[in-house]
């Protein structure tokens, strides 16, 4: 089975993710949290790509977030041989860090607005504060606690320091020390204040305030906001335990949206709804792991065994979802036969020349506005998510080649956001599950 592929209105890579940011639009019906402490219906913020702000080309684009995706993608594999007791080196916990998508909001009072790096891979919530004994620029103002009203130091005994996988006490304060996997950190003092999404106020999230805060990749933002599933996450303070976001191809008159609280649910008018359940890793429990139990080209299920993607007892291995890796990475073994069955189905010469960053292109026959390429069905478990081609193919009309948007990985898979565009893919931390709807990012 095949998909026509259009070129003719694509002067290539239209086919990324990559987010124009548009003024935030909230709910108004609840805009601040409730009697109990649970957010009330909830909020939308809109995405910006950390790289629409560039005089870029879109394939430019594209290839600077497969390089990001290169580096984290080494990353997540520091983590597991950390966790597994396999490095030496390794010496204190570290975790996912960087993202691919910015989200504006403001802290304290009187507001300090800043734009922060959203991660779906990590947990803590921080940003750069004074005074800095090390600190990388960042294009607003550095957050001063001392000019808020509501920024309150947490103690060392309080249930968001124990959650920090490193804290010291200093005077009764919880300071603390977050490494990244590229050994990138940041440290400084936990506290509590009011953060602000557009309209939507929330008092009383625990962040870090950090005072020194070294290595490359967050000079995008001003710090960084952790969605995933561990108690120092965002979705976890708001005690409404489901986000959602809609991340939109490379169409700047198309927004990305984050939804968190209860308007995050998805919307069966969308269209059809597939869920598939969260699978537990102790070893890495912030990350959303899924159970892939095959792949599917053309009409053919690939002879891939299903223990390819398994989850080793040793937390190695496995499947995750995760927003802030462009393009999706599978097992060696498993990408080596996805490789040669795109090879057999797309019948155009391999490109063995550009320089494009990714494993497999092919050269684009000339004077095509049209390129037939295989039918791509991941299978999950409960949940068959049949691509469109936009999301598995990019291509770059200046040199000639379509591409697969995929690699291969040692160990831990990763379903990429340019598999994940236009669709509606909904966390639920309460049930246990992923769901995805294809849709236009614009009908939600």
């Amino acid at each position: 089975m095949a998909l026509l592929y259009s070129l003719c209105c694509v002067s290539f890579s239209a086919l990324v993710i990559v987010a124009l940011y548009v003024s935030p639009v909230v709910s108004t019906s609840r805009r601040v949290l409730g009697d109990y402490g649970k957010l009330e219906n909830g909020f939308r913020v809109t995405l910006k790509h950390v790289d629409s702000s560039k005089n870029l080309t879109k394939w430019e684009r594209i290839q600077r977030g497969i390089k990001r995706g290169n580096h984290r993608l080494q990353r997540l594999n520091a983590m597991v041989l950390a966790a597994s007791g396999d490095s030496a080196e390794v010496q204190a916990p570290i975790v996912a860090g960087n993202g691919e998508f910015l989200m504006d909001l403001s802290i304290g009072t009187p507001p300090n607005s800043y734009s922060a790096i959203l991660d779906t891979g990590s947990d803590l919530i921080w940003t750069q504060c004074k005074p800095c004994t090390q600190c990388f620029d960042q294009s607003t103002p550095i957050f001063d606690p001392q000019k808020s009203s509501t920024f309150t130091k947490l103690s060392c005994s309080s249930d968001l320091c124990e959650a920090l996988p490193q804290s010291t006490c200093s005077d009764g304060s919880c300071e603390y020390l977050y490494t990244y996997g590229d050994y990138s950190s940041t440290q400084g003092v936990m506290a509590t204040e009011t953060f602000k999404f557009d309209s939507v106020s929330v008092p009383n999230i625990g962040f870090g305030c950090g005072e020194d805060n070294e290595g490359d990749g967050f000079s995008q933002g001003s710090g960084l906001v952790g969605l995933g599933r561990g108690p120092l996450s965002l979705v976890s303070q708001l005690k409404e335990p489901k986000f959602s976001y809609c991340l939109t191809a490379m169409d700047e008159t198309q927004k990305s949206l984050l939804l968190m609280g209860s308007i995050a649910s998805a919307n069966e008018s969308l269209g059809e709804m597939r869920t598939t359940p969260l699978i537990r890793n102790p070893s890495q429990p912030s990350f959303y792991y899924l159970s892939l139990q095959g792949i599917t080209v053309g009409s053919t299920r690939l002879p891939i065994k299903e223990s390819t993607f398994a989850l080793e007892d040793n937390g190695s291995g496995g499947v995750i979802i995760d927003s802030g890796t462009t393009i999706t990475y599978l097992e060696q073994a498993a990408f080596s036969v996805l490789k040669k069955a795109f090879i057999l189905e797309m019948k155009l010469p391999v490109d063995t020349l550009s320089s494009t960053g990714l494993d497999l292109c092919f050269t684009l026959p000339s004077g095509s506005t049209q390129v037939e390429v295989p039918k791509l069905v991941f299978h999950f478990d409960g949940a068959d998510l049949d691509l469109p081609a936009e999301n598995y193919m990019i291509a770059d009309s200046s040199s000639r080649v379509i591409c697969l948007a995929m690699g291969g990985s040692s160990g831990m898979s990763i379903f990429g956001n340019v598999q994940q565009q236009n669709m509606l893919v909904v966390h639920d931390l309460e049930k246990e599950t992923v769901s995805f709807i294809q849709t236009q990012c614009q009908n939600i």
